[in-house]
């Protein structure tokens, strides 16, 4: 009886406001989807791809015996492994920037499903899924953090455990598009720590780390540093966006 009463109350809200695709508004089967053209313009990451910095590679040979790309073979990153939904084209921007500035929250079950899937080798039922934090002054004038919406989601399609607020930051950081990565690393230094009521539960657990886009690593780093002080013995990063790497002089994205 619920399922049907469900379904009829789905239907009534398809004839009240029929499904639109999420980027360009056009019909679609059902809502939280893109039309066929808009998908067409996004560039889901697939393999191969580096297991630490997610980055897409022309081919599975360019990767190490690690499945490391040259850089991160030479420097790794402060997270174990990485997962990204799709490259920061001009489409997956869009649906992100709508996400995080302009109250378009029902982008992020989008966003999540292909989340999800990518990153299905680094969620097994035990993982704890931890949002990047927003400063609370932010968080008042935004009314949500975006990292923690995707987080929400990821968690609703696999079924997992999350920490809405087991990090925060310590103080409100400057926008940090147009910084270069060792600038970007400046100013994140020491802002972002954990609240002690998560210590606990934190110890010797497996996390995955989730956030809209990866840019520098720069704010994702931070959070990993405040993560080890509290115990965590594994950190993965899982997020929406990643920023192909580019020349210091080019980066003028934000994080």
């Amino acid at each position: 009886m619920q399922v049907k009463i469900r379904k009829l109350g789905t239907a009534l809200m398809d004839i009240l406001y029929p499904p639109s695709c999420v980027l360009c508004g056009a019909d679609v089967a059902q809502h939280g989807l893109t039309c066929a053209s808009c998908f067409g313009r996004l560039q889901p990451i697939s393999r191969p791809f580096c297991n630490a910095c997610a980055t897409p590679q022309p081919s599975q040979e360019s990767l190490g015996h690690t499945g490391l790309c040259a850089a991160c073979e030479q420097h790794h990153p402060a997270w174990q492994q990485a997962r990204a939904a799709f490259v920061y084209t001009t489409a997956a921007r869009d649906l992100i920037l709508q996400l995080k500035y302009a109250d378009r929250t029902e982008n992020a079950r989008f966003l999540a499903q292909r989340m999800a899937q990518i990153g299905q080798d680094i969620l097994p039922p035990d993982v704890l899924l931890i949002p990047v934090p927003v400063h609370r002054w932010r968080l008042l004038r935004r009314r949500y953090n975006q990292a923690a919406l995707l987080a929400a989601e990821v968690v609703r399609i696999k079924h997992l455990q999350v920490a809405p607020d087991a990090l925060m930051r310590t103080r409100a950081t400057t926008k940090l598009a147009g910084f270069s990565r060792k600038e970007r690393q400046q100013e994140m230094q020491s802002a972002i720590t954990f609240r002690p009521k998560w210590q606990q539960k934190l110890q010797g657990r497996s996390v995955v780390l989730v956030d809209d886009m990866l840019t520098t690593g720069a704010t994702a780093t931070a959070c990993v540093q405040a993560l080890k002080q509290a115990g965590v013995c594994h950190v993965s990063l899982l997020v929406a966006g990643l920023v192909p790497a580019r020349p210091e002089v080019d980066i003028n994205l934000p994080e």
